[in-house]
């Protein structure tokens, strides 16, 4: 039978090559002409401990998110077959190497086969046995040759002699897999489309942070945002800008806010923790109206909490971080082309109107992998700075109707440029005079007229119409968009502004709608907005909590069922 859509999950212990497996399956299908979505688990530990990708494939549609139920595994070790054989659907089928089978007591259909032999005999390392079980699964579903190695080129570009040696390791483990194509009932099929490409989240953030004019990047490696660091500072002499791996998270954001006063439009990137320890030069950006990004890729947490684990527990938090009252923007994308648009925007809003942005991605939407046709135009905007020389009378934190002042760079000629974190007056000057001090704060504060505004223009997404409004925030929405196949008379509303929040659009988009709201924490934050501005009360509510994000099919569930009416 031609398969439509198709779901692989490759296994096994860390260092076996579980995650470059996922990656050439999802080139291989993308080949054939597949939409494809791919994402992984992995433990937290320096070495050992079992991982997984999952990777799945559509043909004329978008596939969205992962699923539960898979048609193939692709065990790397017998303990990958304890864990996943209860996902199998009812044709599916387990490839793996003899050493693999021998001695297993499982209820799966599985396909031993002498993947070991065919990487010694062409040469190659044991831990080539991955790609030999690929090609060979793969072979066994009707797949075409060349794309599969054109994936395996794609994925070791720049590494020859690896490329060579798993190209020949794939050719021969396809020819033994052809031979078994009667025990899948699986067919590919070849449809293929060109100009398309597979982006994850993390990557689009970082070219949503070049397209938007940064010049200066810097972060302490922490997971899951890490990869940004990675893809910044491998490109960093291509583009021109300057990446910095601080030697903590305080030192990262303070580089930044002092790049930022220098002129540079500067961003990190860091998880839960790490943005923790950035709260107090939050406020120091807001104070000093120094405009900077600050990414959060979210964890599951509190504390260390799940490391290598998504989670959407930071909402609050990022609303709240720092002492203090001052204005600042929160944006959540849902997939990577949101996560390019918001990036490139975040920089733009932070120097058009001289405030903190943060924005809220997680682990799930960092790493993992969607189809997307391309990346839309998008272009930095240099907002109020005073170029050439300084204006008569210049003043750093001159009071306007808008609250945004002039500003001028360092070496500006004639300027004097202070910037204080103490409270100040226009002049920039320490001040604790009661009357300036109101004045001032009131000045940052009305910024927020314009951002709300942009917030209620900009900050509501809708897919679908119904009766029914299914409310999600970041990454949730892919998965939403997925259970919607499913679903009829369900409209799904995403909230992508959560600073400041845009009640008045939202409250529109859930007039007469029964709200359900489907979250990725355990107290239910956009549900808790929801009640703060618009004095609702979710009809009900769908949490997880447990490190991984909600299934398609608990979604579902969820609207179909009692709690969701």
């Amino acid at each position: 039978m031609a398969a439509k859509e198709l779901a692989v999950l490759v296994g096994g212990p860390a260092g076996s090559g579980v995650f470059a497996t996922g990656a050439i399956a999802a080139r291989a299908l993308l080949y054939h002409g597949y939409s494809v979505f791919a994402t992984n688990e992995y433990p937290s530990t320096i070495r050992g401990g079992h991982q997984w990708v999952l990777v799945r494939g559509r043909l004329g549609e978008n596939v969205y998110a992962h699923c539960r139920s898979i048609d193939a595994l692709l065990a790397l070790d017998a303990e990958t077959i304890r864990l996943h054989e209860a996902r199998l659907g009812g044709r599916g089928v387990v490839v793996c190497d003899e050493s693999v089978a021998k001695g297993l007591c499982s209820n799966a259909r599985i396909v031993a086969l002498g993947l070991r032999e065919v990487v010694e005999k062409a040469g190659a390392p044991p831990v080539a046995v991955n790609v030999a079980g690929l090609s060979a699964l793969l072979a066994m579903m009707g797949a075409r040759l060349e794309p599969i190695l054109e994936a395996v080129k794609s994925y070791y570009r720049g590494r020859e002699r690896l490329a060579e040696l798993n190209v020949r390791v794939a050719t021969m483990a396809y020819e033994l897999g052809v031979k078994l194509e009667a025990l899948s009932s699986l067919k590919l099929k070849y449809e293929p489309r060109g100009g398309r490409l597979l982006l994850d989240g993390n990557s689009a953030v970082a070219l949503g942070a070049l397209a938007g004019g940064m010049s200066f990047f810097a972060a302490y490696p922490i997971t899951p945002a890490s990869p940004i660091l990675h893809f910044l500072a491998e490109v960093q002499e291509e583009v021109g800008a300057i990446v910095v791996q601080a030697e903590c998270e305080l030192a990262a954001i303070n580089m930044a806010v002092g790049a930022a006063y220098a002129g540079a439009r500067a961003v990190v990137a860091t998880s839960g923790p790490g943005f923790s320890l950035m709260a107090e030069a939050l406020g120091e950006a807001a104070m000093t109206e120094t405009p900077i990004v600050v990414v959060n890729v979210q964890r599951a947490g509190p504390s260390t909490g799940l490391p290598t684990h998504t989670a959407q527990g930071d909402l609050r938090f990022a609303i709240h971080a720092s002492h203090g009252e001052f204005p600042r923007v929160v944006l959540a994308p849902g997939d990577p082309v949101e996560a390019y648009q918001l990036t490139c925007e975040a920089l733009n809003l932070a120097w058009r109107y001289q405030v903190p942005v943060i924005l809220l991605t997680d682990k799930y939407l960092g790493e993992s992998y969607w189809t997307i046709d391309g990346l839309p135009r998008v272009e930095p905007d240099e907002g109020s700075i005073i170029v050439g020389e300084a204006p008569a009378g210049y003043a750093r934190y001159r009071v306007t109707d808008d609250g945004v002042s002039p500003m001028l760079l360092p070496g500006t000629r004639g300027a004097r440029v202070y910037a204080n974190a103490n409270e100040h007056d226009e002049e920039g000057f320490v001040t604790v005079d009661p009357e300036t001090v109101r004045r001032m704060q009131e000045k940052r504060f009305r910024k927020l007229r314009m951002l709300r505004a942009l917030a209620e223009e900009r900050g509501v997404k809708v897919y679908g119409s119904g009766r029914v409004a299914l409310l999600v925030w970041g990454s949730t929405k892919m998965v939403a968009l997925e259970a919607l196949r499913e679903l009829e008379g369900v409209k799904l509303v995403q909230v992508v502004w959560l600073e400041p929040f845009p009640a008045q659009s939202l409250g529109r988009e859930l007039e007469g709608c029964r709200v359900l709201v489907a979250e990725n924490n355990a107290t239910g934050q956009l549900a808790s907005l929801v009640r703060e501005h618009l004095l609702r009360e979710p009809d009900s509510l769908l949490l997880r909590y447990d490190g991984r994000q909600l299934e398609p099919e608990e979604i579902v569930e969820f609207v179909r069922g009692g709690r969701g009416g």
